[in-house]
Parts: C-alpha cells; sequence; structure tokens
C-alpha cells in the first residue's frame, strides 16, 4: 500500500513538473514575441518600403509604376520563404505566366464606374480601359515589439485622370512565433460622383503565390525556363506542386471557388517547409461573409462584391458609395511557417481579428 501510495506521488509530481514547464515555456514564448521588432526602411527613390522583423526581411510596401497598384511584394515566411510568385517583376524558374496583373498582395476592382483596376494592363503597358491606383504618401510609419504600423493615402484614377476613390490604408504588420500577420483596413470615399462597383468575379483583395502553393491539375501549362523563357509543359513535369483549399466551411480544393466562407486556408509545402496562408474575413465587411476567388492556379481572393457571377446570376448586389460617403474593407492575412493550421486554429485567428476591429 505504501509502495502504491508512493507511485501515486511520484506520478502526481510529474504531472505538476510537465504543466508547470509547460507553462513556463508558454510564458517564455508570449515573452519572445513580444520582443520581436518591427522596424521600416523607407526607401523612396525605389519606390518602396520594406518591413523588417525580427532583423529579416518580411515584405516591401511598393508603389511602382509599371504595376499600376500599390502591394505588398515579395512576402515571405518567418524563415524567408518567398510565397508570392515572382512573374512578371522578377520571374522565376518554373513559374506560370499567365495573368501578369496578378502581382503580390493587393487590393483593388475590376468594375468602378466602368473602369477596371483589377487587369489593368500587363507590366510597363497599362490598359487603355483600365483605371490606375496611384499611392499618394506615406503618412505615418511606426514600428515596435510585436507590432508594426504602416498607413498609406491612394488616389483611384479613371483613364481621363479623373479621381474616383481616395483611398486611406492602415497596414498592421504583427509577429508571433513562427507567425506573421497582416492585417489590412482601406477606407474608400467616393469623391465628387456616386461610385457604382457592378458585380464582378475580379477582385479583391488578393495574392498571386509561388508555383508551389498552386493546386495539382491535369494539362498543360506555360512556366518560365531555366534559360527565363516561357515553354508549354504537361502537368507531368510538374514537380513540387503541393498546395491545397479549404475554407471554413469545409470546402476544399477546387470546390472552395465562388464560395462563401469566413475564412479560406491555402495549405501546402515550399521544400520541407510547410505552410499555412489564411485570408480572414471581418464581419463588419460589406457583403460579410465574402465570396472567394480560390484559383488553383495560385490565386486567392476575397470578394465580397461580385454576387453575380458567383451565384450565375441568381443573385446581385451591385454595391455602391454615394458622393461623399465612404465605406471600409477589412481583411487579415496570417502566414504560418513549420506547420498547416488546424481548423481551431484558424478559428482563434479570425476571431481575434474580428474583436481587434470592431
Amino acid at each position: 500500500m505504501n509502495i502504491m501510495k508512493l507511485q501515486l506521488f511520484s506520478f502526481a509530481i510529474l504531472i505538476v513538473i510537465l504543466i508547470s514547464g509547460f507553462g513556463m515555456k508558454s510564458q517564455k514564448q508570449a515573452q519572445h514575441d513580444k520582443n520581436l521588432k518591427i522596424t521600416f526602411i523607407k526607401k523612396e527613390a525605389k519606390k518602396k518600403v520594406d518591413v523588417i522583423i525580427d532583423g529579416k526581411f518580411f515584405t516591401s510596401f511598393c508603389w511602382y509604376d509599371n504595376v499600376y497598384r500599390p502591394m505588398l511584394y515579395p512576402v515571405c515566411t518567418s524563415i524567408g520563404t518567398v510565397i508570392t510568385r515572382g512573374f512578371p517583376l522578377l520571374p522565376r524558374e518554373g513559374e506560370q505566366v499567365d495573368h501578369p496583373h496578378q502581382v503580390g498582395l493587393w487590393l483593388n476592382y475590376g468594375n468602378v464606374n466602368g473602369c477596371d483596376f483589377w487587369d489593368n494592363g500587363e507590366s510597363g503597358s497599362r490598359d487603355p480601359k483600365g483605371g490606375e491606383v496611384i499611392h499618394l504618401e506615406i503618412k505615418k510609419l511606426s514600428g515596435g515589439k510585436g507590432e508594426g504600423i504602416l498607413v498609406s493615402r491612394e488616389s483611384w484614377i479613371d483613364p481621363s485622370g479623373k479621381e474616383l476613390l481616395e483611398e486611406n490604408t492602415e497596414y498592421h504588420f504583427i509577429a508571433k512565433g513562427s507567425t506573421r500577420i497582416i492585417d489590412r483596413i482601406t477606407t474608400l470615399t467616393a469623391k465628387s460622383d456616386t461610385i457604382f462597383m457592378k458585380d464582378t468575379k475580379d477582385g479583391m483583395y488578393g495574392i498571386r503565390v509561388a508555383r508551389q502553393l498552386e493546386l495539382p491539375y491535369e494539362g498543360s501549362r506555360t512556366l518560365i525556363t531555366a534559360e527565363g523563357k516561357p515553354s508549354t509543359v504537361k502537368s507531368s513535369s510538374h514537380e513540387g506542386v503541393s498546395g491545397n483549399f479549404k475554407s471554413s466551411e469545409g470546402m476544399t480544393g477546387d470546390a472552395a471557388w465562388g464560395t462563401r466562407a469566413r475564412w479560406m486556408d491555402l495549405y501546402g509545402n515550399i521544400g520541407d517547409e510547410k505552410i499555412s496562408l489564411v485570408m480572414c474575413d471581418h464581419p463588419e465587411n460589406p457583403g460579410y461573409p465574402t465570396y472567394w476567388m480560390a484559383r488553383g492556379y495560385g490565386l486567392l481572393a476575397a470578394n465580397p462584391l461580385g454576387v453575380k457571377d458567383f451565384t450565375r446570376g441568381k443573385e446581385e448586389l451591385n454595391f455602391l458609395i454615394p458622393a461623399g460617403a465612404s465605406a471600409t474593407f477589412r481583411y487579415r492575412v496570417v502566414i504560418n511557417s513549420g506547420s498547416q493550421l488546424t481548423k481551431a486554429e484558424i478559428d482563434a485567428f479570425a476571431d481575434d481579428f474580428a474583436k481587434k476591429y470592431e
């Protein structure tokens, strides 16, 4: 009996030690997260601001002349792996050469008073009917421990040069262990005219990802060769393609396209690194929960305004912003390195996002 009591006592002590150790580890991790420093390096001549986390490059806020809108490019994981496609600015071997307007992480829309801001021309050659989002100023750069904030102002202009919308955007760059978070809060204000944003699938907050995070497919694709030239190859030649979609509502793969959900996870591997790229909608956004442009060729976009296309004409929204009025769109991107996030983990990120910007 005494031996049994001793064994039980020893087991209890072991449990206490394990729990205490876990608590100490959690406290240390929390302290480490708070100490991850976010800094900004403004490079006005190169038309970009670099975002540095814990001494490592994370992304750049760019306003290049040949892209026709500001964007974050490239975007990396916590260990420095680039998750965005390089083409057409910095093509990498094996990348697809379709949709040259899909560069980095950006926000715009395909029908704003009849102007296409989404498919607004190839690199270096703007579509005559396309709109342009012109960067005007960096209003605020605030580095810090665990979170840094960049605030910018932009102008959405039509082909004649008339300003349709004024944009004010806050970017919150957040670091937690091996996870990187980008919160974007964009307010669009109609200037002299009412702004009609008619339904189209081409929008709104999108990211074009690296080749490895595309979904496997049948058929052929045109890829960049080692010599830097495009070449058409069959799907059997597509090694290392490992991506897949998973929505908060349980939709997966290509079936996720055009469905509504509070978040969408694009997960896969780049080399040996497991990656989850999650985009979250916000409950106060127009059209919540958003529709998703989840394309197997490497596009992930939240589009709350393309109702007619996504419902195949059964419903229609035709969103508008009256002259002088504003509409705000809030989105969170979570980039996790080393593991693919579970539904419970993603739900926690989405819940935190909803509460943070109520």
